[in-house]
């Protein structure tokens, strides 16, 4: 559920055209991430695990989607 929902908002509200070569997209794209896991990832998690989450799935999103809907996972799909 996390997982769709975060994707999905991240698609339609931040990863725009050339979001990772602006600072203020990138930070946007991170508190997105953040809150979205905050609100669904379990509350035992440590402050680091928590952290640690985020800046994986953060890197994640950095290096497979562009912007504009554009991902490396649309050659997948064909």
């Amino acid at each position: 559920m996390a997982a769709k929902e975060l994707l999905a908002k991240l698609k339609k509200e931040k990863l725009v055209l050339e979001w990772r070569k602006k600072q203020q997209a990138r930070a946007s794209v991170l508190v997105t991430i953040e809150e979205i896991l905050d609100k669904n990832l379990p509350k035992s998690y440590s402050k680091n695990i928590f952290q640690d989450k985020c800046q994986q799935v953060y890197q994640h999103i950095y290096d497979c989607y562009f912007g504009l809907g554009k991902s490396i996972y649309e050659s997948a799909v064909a």
